[in-house]
C-alpha cells in the first residue's frame, strides 16, 4: 500500500459505481466473497453493500452502491449514490477512490456515467465487463486505447468466470496510486455527450454485430399477445413443479420428523420438557421445515428467470396493464420481488421516481404472494384439493396458480382504487434497459438459492422457534381439572380448551365463525400476525397436544378432525378455501408493517393497509365459504 494510504486512520474505501445490469454486484461478490443478490433488472441493490477485499494484506473496504444511470438521479436509490459521492450521506465518509463498472457491449451508455465520475476528481478505475460477449459478437475491446482517451486505468473482466480479477485485486490494493482526472469543461449534459461521442468514434463501438438471439426471442416475449401467453405458461409450470417435484422430498422430511417425535417419546422421560420438545419444538418447527423443498424450487425458478434476463421483458409486457391501474412497468419489478418477500419488494420501490406511484406500489405490495404464504397454501391444497388432472394439468397446481393470480389481481385493482381516490395523478413515462439474455452459471444460481433457503430456515430457527415455545406454553397452561370419566384423548382436548390460548380462541370464535373457522383456527390466525407461516406450526402443535401418540402428520389430522359437539368434520373443503382466501388478502406480517412505516415515513399508511386488507380478507372469506357450501 502506498505511503499516502497510511494517512488514513480507517481502512481505504473504494466505491463501485455502475448502471443496472452492468455486472457491478457480480464483481462485488467475486472481490469480497459476499453473497449479495444479483439480478438482471434495476433496483436489486437498493442499498449500498459493504465488504472487504479478499486476499489483501491490509483491509480494503469495497462499497457496492445502488445501480444508477447518472450521478444526478431522481429516484431515492440514485440519490443515495449522489450523496455518498458528494460526502453528504449521513454516516458515510467520502470514498477514497471509485471503480466505474461499464458493460463493454453497451459502452456508449456507460461512458456518460464514466464522464460524471471523472468529474468528481477522485482516483478512478474503469472496469469493463462482458468482454467475452464483445468478442463473440465480432467486436474488439481495447482497454489501452480507452485508458488513453479517459486518462485513467482500464481493465476488462468477466466477473462470473473470474477472468481479469487478479489484476483488478492488485489495483485495488493501492487505490491511492490511481490517476484522478480534473475536467476543464463545465459539467453540462451537452458537454458530456460530446465527449462520449468522441470516445466512441475513436473506439469504433458500433462495430458489434447485432445480438440476433436476443432479437428473435424478444419478438415473441415482448409481443402484446404472445408475451402474455408465455408469462402465464411460465407461472403455471412453476406452480405445477412446486407440487410435482417437491412431493417426494417433502414426504421424506415429514417422515423423518415423525420418526424423531416417536423416538423422542421413547427415549426421553415423560414430563413437561419432553412435551415441550415433541409437541412444541418438533411439531412447530418441523411443520414449517418440511416445505423447504418447495421454497427451493420457487427460488430456483425465480432467480433463473431474473438472471437470464426474462423478468425485465415481463415488466414491459405488463406495462400496459399497469397503466390501466395508474402504475407503470417499473412498479412490476418490486411487486415481482414480493413473491420472495414483501420487505425487499417494498424497499425496491425506491427505484420508482414518482412519489405517488412509489407510495401506491408500497401499499399494494403485500397482496403479492410471498414465500411465507406458500406453506399455508401447500398444506391446505394438499389436504383438501384432489390431485386430479384438468386439461392435462394437475388441479392442485392450478389452484395454487389461481391463488397467486388472485393476489396479483387484487393488488392491481387496489392500485386502481388508490389512484382514483387518495393518490390521484397521471402515470409517469416508463423506461427500462433490457439486458441481453445470459445463461447464469450453476454456481451463481446455487448461491442465490442457498441465500434464500437460508433466510427461510433462519426464520424457522428464530421466529417460528420462539413462537412455537410461547404457543406451547399458552396451549398447555392452565389445564382442566382431571376427570376420571374421560379418556386420555378427551382429557387432552379438555386441557386444550381450558388453556390460555383455547380461551382466547373461543373468545374470538363468534367473529370468525361466519367464515367457517373454529376456535382452533382463530388461535392460528392470531399467532400468524407475527409471520404468516406461524399458523402451520400453531395448528401442528394444537393437534400434537390433542393426541400424544398421533404422528400421522398435520394434513391427516386436519382431514380427520371432528367437532365434538356435532360429530361433523371440523375442517372441510369450504373451510380450507375460505382460509386460503383469507391468507390471500390479510396483512399478517409485522416485518412488512414496520418496513411500510419506514419507507412511507408514517404509521398512517401501514395502518390503512392493515385495516383495508383485513376487511377485504373477512368479506372475501365469508363469500368464499358460503359459495363453496352452496355448491358442495
Amino acid at each position: 500500500m502506498s505511503a499516502a494510504s497510511g494517512l488514513h486512520t480507517s481502512p481505504v474505501r473504494v466505491a463501485l459505481v455502475g448502471a443496472p445490469n452492468a455486472g457491478k454486484t457480480t464483481l462485488f461478490n467475486a472481490l469480497t466473497g459476499a453473497s449479495a443478490r444479483v439480478g438482471n433488472y434495476p433496483g436489486v441493490t437498493v442499498e449500498r453493500r459493504q465488504g472487504t477485499l479478499v486476499g489483501s494484506a491490509e483491509p480494503i473496504e469495497i462499497l457496492d452502491l445502488p445501480g444508477t444511470y447518472a450521478l444526478h438521479g431522481e429516484t431515492p436509490d440514485e440519490q443515495v449514490v449522489t450523496s455518498v459521492l458528494a460526502g453528504e450521506q449521513a454516516g458515510e465518509r467520502l470514498p477514497d477512490a471509485l471503480v466505474v463498472v461499464v458493460d463493454a457491449t453497451t459502452l456508449r451508455r456507460g461512458l456518460a456515467l464514466v464522464r460524471e465520475a471523472l468529474d468528481r476528481g477522485l482516483p478512478t478505475l474503469i472496469v469493463a465487463t462482458m468482454i467475452d460477449e464483445v468478442k463473440a459478437r465480432g467486436g474488439q475491446f481495447d482497454p489501452m486505447k480507452l485508458s488513453r482517451l479517459t486518462g485513467v486505468h482500464v481493465l476488462g473482466v468477466v466477473g462470473h468466470r473470474g477472468v481479469g480479477l487478479d489484476p483488478l485485486r492488485r489495483f485495488l490494493e493501492d487505490p491511492q496510486s490511481w490517476p484522478a482526472v480534473v475536467s476543464d469543461a463545465a459539467p453540462t449534459a451537452e458537454a458530456r455527450f460530446v465527449w462520449v461521442d468522441r470516445v466512441c468514434d475513436e473506439l469504433q463501438t458500433e462495430s458489434l454485430r447485432p445480438d440476433s438471439r436476443t432479437d428473435v426471442l424478444d419478438r415473441v416475449l415482448l409481443h402484446p399477445v404472445a408475451g402474455v401467453a408465455v408469462f402465464v405458461a411460465v407461472m403455471i409450470l412453476l406452480f405445477q413443479s412446486i407440487f410435482a417435484w417437491a412431493a417426494p422430498v417433502m414426504d421424506s422430511i415429514d417422515t423423518g420428523f415423525a420418526e424423531l417425535g416417536v423416538l423422542s417419546r421413547a427415549v426421553l422421560p415423560a414430563g413437561r420438557l419432553t412435551d415441550l420438545w415433541a409437541d412444541g419444538i418438533l411439531a412447530g418447527v418441523g411443520s414449517v421445515v418440511i416445505f423447504l423443498p418447495q421454497i427451493v424450487i420457487l427460488f430456483t425458478v425465480l432467480h433463473f428467470l431474473q438472471d437470464v434476463g426474462y423478468m425485465s421483458r415481463a415488466a414491459f409486457v405488463v406495462d400496459r396493464v399497469m397503466g390501466w391501474v395508474g402504475l407503470q412497468g417499473r412498479s412490476f419489478v418490486p411487486l415481482l420481488s414480493c413473491y420472495a418477500c414483501a420487505v425487499p419488494g417494498i424497499m425496491a420501490a425506491r427505484t420508482i421516481a414518482s412519489p405517488r406511484e412509489r407510495l401506491a406500489t408500497i401499499l399494494v405490495a403485500p397482496f403479492m404472494t410471498c414465500s411465507a404464504r406458500l406453506p399455508v397454501y401447500t398444506l391446505l391444497i394438499a389436504a383438501f384439493v384432489p390431485a386430479t388432472p384438468v386439461l392435462g394439468l394437475g388441479l392442485q397446481g392450478l389452484v395454487m396458480f389461481g391463488l397467486y393470480a388472485l393476489g396479483a389481481f387484487t393488488a392491481f385493482a387496489s392500485a386502481a382504487l388508490l389512484n382514483r381516490t387518495l393518490l390521484k395523478g397521471s402515470v409517469s413515462v416508463f423506461y427500462m434497459e433490457l439486458p441481453p439474455y445470459r445463461l447464469p452459471t450453476a454456481k451463481l444460481i446455487g448461491r442465490q438459492v442457498w441465500e434464500s433457503a437460508s433466510a427461510f430456515l433462519k426464520r424457522a430457527g428464530t421466529i417460528i422457534l420462539i413462537a412455537s415455545i410461547v404457543l406451547w406454553g399458552l396451549l398447555t397452561f392452565p389445564s382442566a381439572p382431571i376427570d376420571p370419566s374421560l379418556t386420555p384423548s378427551q382429557q387432552a382436548s379438555a386441557d386444550l380448551e381450558a388453556s390460555m390460548a383455547g380461551r382466547v380462541g373461543h373468545a374470538i370464535e363468534p367473529a370468525i365463525a361466519p367464515l367457517g373457522f373454529d376456535w382452533k383456527i382463530g388461535i392460528g390466525l392470531l399467532a400468524s400476525l407475527a409471520a404468516r407461516e406461524v399458523i402451520v406450526s400453531t395448528l401442528a402443535q394444537i393437534y400434537a397436544v390433542g393426541d400424544e401418540q398421533d404422528f400421522a402428520g398435520l394434513r391427516t389430522a386436519l382431514v380427520n378432525d371432528v367437532d365434538p359437539r356435532t360429530g361433523a368434520p371440523a375442517f372441510t373443503l369450504p373451510t380450507a378455501l375460505s382460509l386460503l382466501v383469507f391468507f390471500v388478502f390479510a396483512l399478517q406480517c409485522t416485518s412488512t408493517i414496520a418496513i411500510m412505516a419506514r419507507e412511507t415515513g408514517s404509521w398512517r399508511w401501514p395502518a390503512l393497509a392493515f385495516g383495508y386488507m383485513l376487511s377485504l380478507a373477512w368479506v372475501g372469506s365469508f363469500v368464499t365459504y358460503h359459495l363453496a357450501r352452496a355448491f358442495a
